[in-house]
């Protein structure tokens, strides 16, 4: 049986990685959509939530802004991590975006 995501969960890899991997896809798909390139994270987290919206795109502007959070947390310890994060739905959450764009830019 493979470990559980809690066995311990490395929020600095899952949230840092995450958070990037998911920007870089939101990226991807307003070039590919010909759209103005959103800049910083707010915007990024913006653009994720218009393209949920006029492309029935997974929304994952909140989760943006979570995993900034938590990559914020583990690497500062400034602010108090998101206590809503699971681990393994994170993971899910972002494999499902990353499909959902892959399918989008196959268009």
């Amino acid at each position: 049986m493979q470990a559980s995501w809690d066995d311990p969960t490395d929020w600095t890899d899952l949230s840092t990685f995450g958070f990037y991997c998911l920007e870089a896809c939101v990226v991807a798909a307003t070039l590919h959509l010909e759209r103005r390139r959103p800049r910083n994270h707010p915007d990024k987290a913006r653009e994720a939530r218009r393209l949920a919206t006029e492309y029935s795109l997974p929304d994952i502007g909140d989760l943006l802004v979570d995993l900034n959070d938590m990559r914020k947390h583990e690497a500062y310890g400034d602010i108090d991590p998101p206590d809503n994060l699971d681990a393994e739905e994170t993971a899910t959450a972002i494999q499902e975006y990353v499909e959902a764009i892959r399918e989008l830019l196959a268009r």
